[in-house]
């Protein structure tokens, strides 16, 4: 049997791990698997050839997206110049609904089966979708356990396969070792701050969280502040905006100092499942250009952001968005969580809630199979 060729399209670094996970546990099944497409240093440490990095894919914002449309379309065209040459078995598309979404239309045209792995969140905004997910995708993945009844009611063949960061984060609460490695006293609170992954959310999140920390030190509280910074973004900008206040800046560091810190303040993403799988106290934020979140919100179909809170279906963790993430509310949020254990206990009973509901280790390996089932020769797998 020839070696399968998948082409696989992921444009942001949490979905770029996902997609590396799953071709790992798939190359254990077929050695001689192949894969191209997009994504980053994880997917090129499994052998996939990279046609672009996410590096420069990860962008945030209707504005901000516009900004960079020739750079996308140029993209756009040379992965699907690839596959016209190299006729992939499979597509495997993860996340970044607005791009793989319109590339899963385009390999419906070419006859190329398509097999979606991150739900587009359909059921929170632009529900319109799901007309084209019924229409363009073979089989849909999906990693949040309310999500398979949306796609089994529109009649989209899905399976859960649960969270893959179940398995992949390990909760370190070694905080004496992670406050020497790096100038910090275990004896005094220590909060950490997250303010996203991609360069203009965190442009964005600064400001008021920057503002936030400057209140409490203000207020006389004894705290320390650390902010694990994205390994690829510049560190120039959060040195500026802390440039008067006393944040440790700690690079790659975000699930240590998840597992160690006493609260945190969370950029709305990825990084709040890792909060809630770390049982990290936190409060989550987010803001966009004003602009952008104009002409987004009044297709947003949900009440919450956080994906804690979605999964728990009530707000376990507060919420700070737009117009209130503000510097005062930061500094007051963090404040209840160092001054009210009985708060700080209630939110880690929800956390507990939202860890049970997430599914057991095993999502990659699973999503593997069920990609496995689809290729060419499966019963040879």
């Amino acid at each position: 049997m020839p070696a399968p060729r998948l082409l696989i399209s992921s444009g942001e670094p949490s979905g770029e791990l996902y997609a590396a996970e799953l071709l790992r546990h798939l190359k254990e099944r077929a050695p001689d698997t192949a894969a191209f497409g997009l994504g980053g240093d994880h997917l090129a440490a499994q052998g996939a050839e990279l046609i672009a990095h996410v590096r420069e894919l990860a962008v945030v914002g209707l504005v901000e997206v516009l900004k960079h449309l020739r750079r996308f379309r140029q993209i756009f065209a040379e992965l699907l110049a690839r596959v016209d040459r190299e006729r992939p078995d499979l597509a495997v598309l993860v996340d970044y609904p607005d791009f793989n979404l319109r590339l899963a239309r385009e390999l419906k045209k070419r006859g190329v089966p398509v097999v979606y792995y991150i739900s587009p969140q359909v059921w929170a905004w632009r529900p319109g979708r799901m007309k084209q997910i019924r229409r363009d995708v073979n089989h849909m993945l999906v990693i949040f356990p309310f999500e398979d009844a949306h796609y089994q009611a529109a009649g989209v063949p899905v399976t859960f396969v649960g969270h893959p960061l179940v398995e992949l984060l390990r909760r370190d609460p070694d905080r004496a070792a992670f406050c020497a490695n790096h100038g910090l006293d275990p004896a005094r609170a220590l909060i950490g701050l997250l303010p996203g992954s991609r360069r203009q959310e965190v442009a964005h999140n600064l400001p008021p969280m920057a503002d936030g920390v400057g209140r409490l030190l203000r207020s006389g509280r004894d705290a320390q502040f650390a902010l694990a910074l994205a390994p690829a973004l510049d560190a120039g900008p959060v040195e500026a905006a802390f440039r008067d206040l006393p944040v440790r800046i700690v690079r790659g560091g975000a699930h240590a100092l998840l597992s160690t810190c006493d609260a945190a303040v969370v950029a709305s993403g990825t990084a709040t499942v890792e909060a809630a799988l770390l049982d990290a106290p936190t409060v989550v934020v987010y803001r966009l250009s004003p602009l952008s979140y104009r002409l987004g919100r009044p297709f947003v179909k949900v009440s919450r952001f956080a994906m804690p809170n979605l999964v728990a279906g009530r707000d376990v963790l507060p919420e700070l968005i737009q117009d209130g993430y503000t510097g005062e509310a930061v500094a007051a949020e963090v404040a209840r969580l160092l001054d009210d254990p009985a708060a700080v206990a209630r939110m880690r009973d929800g956390l507990r809630e939202v860890r049970e509901r997430l599914g057991g280790p095993g999502a990659s390996r699973r999503a593997a199979e069920a990609v496995a089932r689809l290729l060419p020769g499966a019963a040879l797998l």
